[in-house]
């Protein structure tokens, strides 16, 4: 079954979390995961939400557990964390 990181970030730090941005499209792309959303416009209808999202759909949950734990992703997200404040999920689509 299919499921969804998905991200809520505010951005602290443009210039330095453009340097994590750069690297994440390739790195969930290795293991199956496929950007849907990666901080386009939006336009907030309910309530209130942050500046950015993301969300990226992988081939299921344990894929990706295992890209958010991997030596790879870990390595760039002390850019992610010192230049954002980010609320990360991992839900499951259905069928």
């Amino acid at each position: 079954m299919v499921a969804y990181v998905i991200a809520g970030i505010d951005v602290t730090n443009r210039d330095d979390y453009r340097a994590y941005a750069e690297q994440t499209v390739a790195s969930a792309k290795k293991v199956g995961g496929r950007f849907l959303a990666k901080g386009g416009e939006q336009r907030v209808i309910e309530g209130s939400a942050p500046d950015r999202h993301v969300i990226i759909e992988f081939p299921s949950r344990e894929i990706a557990e295992n890209w958010y734990h991997s030596d790879e992703y870990q390595a760039i997200l002390p850019i992610a964390l010192r230049s954002s404040s980010r609320n990360i999920v991992i839900v499951e689509g259905f069928e």
